[in-house]
């Protein structure tokens, strides 16, 4: 019984949802990686998103959006 306590409480740990900035710093890597030198990324409450389509992570269970735009070039 105590291991499925405890199997439960490390599912739950694992299934957390990620900090907005940790998420942030994550997605700027790949997009660096990517080539991209000019970009923003910003964290909006979701109902501010306008555009969908630059929505490219979710973050504090949904309540959260991080959107990209590509500057310049």
């Amino acid at each position: 019984m105590l291991l499925l306590l405890l199997g439960l409480c490390a599912g739950s740990a694992v299934a957390a949802p990620k900090p907005c900035e940790e998420l942030k710093r994550e997605i700027e890597v790949k997009i660096q990686a990517a080539g991209v030198t000019s970009y923003t990324l910003e964290i909006v409450p979701s109902g501010e998103v306008e555009d969908p389509n630059m929505v490219v992570g979710s973050c504090a269970g949904g309540s959260m959006k991080i959107l990209y735009q590509k500057n310049g070039n």
